[in-house]
């Protein structure tokens, strides 16, 4: 006698077996696409189907550089391994699921290994990963080159949180349009020289710091009011400042006319501006001012213009000469590498960050050799904006208006007007 079972053929009938292990250790700290990822591959590899990058890509609705990432992502961590059908092609493998309790505990011989030599992401990467991550989130954009490893950098020499360095990236990105990794950096060491460790303080600062605030404690002493200003005179004087496009010293002109009077107050100084920015709209001819927001949509659209010509080009030379796409993923990888090295606390760690930029450097010298033999110069790839000094956001390096902005300011207003059109 003989017993059989009758086997299931469609595949979303079957079941996945997922270790234990997975969901205490590592799935409440890893990214939500990356889990999904993981557990896409693992279904195929448990009953045999095979798949792409670009497939589960496609079947999770996210970019395949985003797979790729999350393959890099598990493996870092050890719990997958990539097998190179060439060594030299980074972006052709298939993925091995390891078995995470002989990682855990060691293989045929029974023995608990230790933990921290099995799984070091989880004691050193894991935070570091997170808050590439977020920077990632906070930018729109993927990091790469020097930026992971400058990142790290702000850890190891100024002594900076991630939450300090998140928020130094969503208030550049806010406030000042600016993801530029090193303007962000000599934000984060200016936080950290005034000792601003966690986000309460760093607000506090800022607030002080602030040009408006600034604006609005002048115009309050002016007006003999020895207070802090109400929400609705807030939102006067931001008028006066941005829409009228006021002057400091031209509000306190008509501050010193407002305090004149027997009562001086907002309602009366406010009629006096409102009247002046009538008349110079007269000698205009009513024709319109455009507004700074306006005109950091324009820088927008400049900035957007050049990143995307780059892109181009970049997909240009990856399809003409296929081997620099594999340096440039290399490059990329010595960078992580030295990234989590820096925060390691290794002992030998300035022997080994030596030893990944040599290979980076040599990587580059490959890279721009190859460019020189198709006739490209080294810079070709590179984003080309139109004014480097602050790469076309319209804040220079200190935080000050750049000197192009008149100039983008007076295309903005054509742009304006050709819209309106």
């Amino acid at each position: 006698m003989a017993f059989t079972v009758e086997q299931v053929k469609e595949l979303y009938l079957l079941d996945t077996n997922l270790e234990n292990i997975f969901i205490n250790e590592f799935l409440t700290a890893a990214p939500g696409d990356h889990v999904k990822v993981y557990l896409l591959g693992l279904m195929c590899a448990r009953v045999g189907v095979e798949t792409d990058n670009g497939k589960i890509a496609r079947q999770l609705s996210i970019e395949e550089e985003d797979v790729m990432k999350a393959w890099n992502y598990w493996e870092s961590l050890g719990i997958v391994k990539k097998n190179f059908e060439e060594a030299k092609d980074k972006f052709r493998y298939d993925v091995e699921f390891l078995c995470l309790k002989e990682q855990l505990y060691g293989k045929k011989n029974g023995k608990k290994e230790n933990k921290e030599k099995k799984f070091p992401a989880l004691l050193n990467d894991t935070e570091l990963q997170g808050l590439y991550q977020r920077v990632e989130s906070i930018t729109g954009r993927i990091i790469g080159g020097k930026e992971p490893l400058e990142i790290a950098s702000w850890i190891g020499d100024f002594g900076a949180t991630p939450e300090v360095i998140a928020h130094a990236y969503t208030y550049c990105v806010k406030s000042k349009r600016k993801d530029d990794y090193k303007y962000v950096g000599a934000v984060v060491k200016e936080w950290m020289e005034k000792n601003l460790k966690d986000a309460a303080a760093i607000e506090s600062h800022l607030q002080e710091v602030d040009k408006r605030h600034f604006l609005y404690k002048r115009v309050m002493k002016a007006m003999g009011f020895p207070r802090n200003p109400t929400e609705k005179e807030k939102s006067l004087m931001d008028a006066w400042f941005d829409e009228m496009n006021f002057s400091i010293d031209r509000v306190l002109e008509a501050c010193d006319k407002a305090s004149g009077i027997g009562n001086p107050n907002f309602n009366y100084l406010n009629k006096v501006l409102v009247n002046w920015f009538a008349g110079k709209q007269d000698e205009k001819k009513s024709r319109k001012t455009i507004s700074i927001g306006d005109v950091h949509k324009y820088y927008d659209i400049i900035r957007k213009k050049a990143e995307d010509e780059a892109a181009a080009k970049k997909e240009k030379i990856y399809s003409q000469i296929p081997k620099i796409s594999g340096l440039d993923e290399e490059l990329r990888l010595c960078s992580m590498e030295m990234s989590k090295i820096m925060v390691s606390g290794s002992g030998d760690k300035k022997q080994l960050i030596s030893k990944y930029k040599n290979k980076a450097d040599g990587l580059l010298e490959e890279k721009n050799r190859l460019l020189s033999e198709n006739g490209y110069g080294d810079d070709y790839m590179d984003t080309k904006y139109r004014c480097e000094v602050c790469r076309d956001t319209g804040v220079n390096d200190n935080g000050e208006r750049c000197i192009c902005f008149k100039t983008v300011q007076n295309e903005a207003e054509l742009w304006q007007k050709s819209l309106r059109d």
